[in-house]
């Protein structure tokens, strides 16, 4: 069953890979060589690209974690000691990279995804903006009024007296 377990986690970055692939009609190492190519083209592929490789990374992370937890556990007694402990949490905060990062591949690949739409209107307005004739607000100085200021005239009266 442990084996189960660990191919099913294993397997996210598999996944992950497919459905990149076949959301961009290409395969991944085409995809990033299009992406290193023209980074600017599609910001989409870019993201999907960058996140994958974070992906894979956090993925190698949690393969050597496990095998370091593993190998210890094979070495212990009944109880666990601190240091096998540590490598446990490791092993915890590795996979909750991993997942974060996994979300955040199927947030970029989900054109319905919350905030998804927002950040649409977002990008294209700050596109329109760009395209603007003159300024937003007005940017010349406000005009002074013709008379003196009051502090000025009592200064004025100061001084004569």
């Amino acid at each position: 069953m442990s084996d189960e377990i660990v191919d099913g986690t294993e397997d996210v970055v598999g996944v992950l890979t497919e459905q990149i692939e076949a959301h961009f009609g290409m395969g991944m190492d085409l995809l990033k060589a299009a992406v290193s190519v023209a980074p600017t083209a599609n910001p989409d592929a870019t993201d999907a690209v960058k996140w994958h490789g974070l992906l894979t990374e956090s993925q190698a992370v949690l393969d050597c974690a496990e095998d370091a937890l593993l190998a210890a556990l094979e070495t212990q007694p009944s109880e666990v000691d601190d240091p096998t402990m540590g490598l446990a949490h490791r092993v915890n905060a590795a996979v909750a990279a991993r997942d974060g990062r996994a979300l955040v591949v199927r947030w970029l690949l989900d054109p319905d995804a919350p905030g998804k739409k927002d950040l649409a209107a977002e990008r294209l307005a700050r596109l329109n903006r760009g395209a603007r004739t003159g300024p937003a607000v007005q940017t010349s100085a406000p005009s002074r009024p013709a008379t003196a200021p009051a502090t000025a005239l009592r200064t004025g009266r100061a001084a004569q007296r």
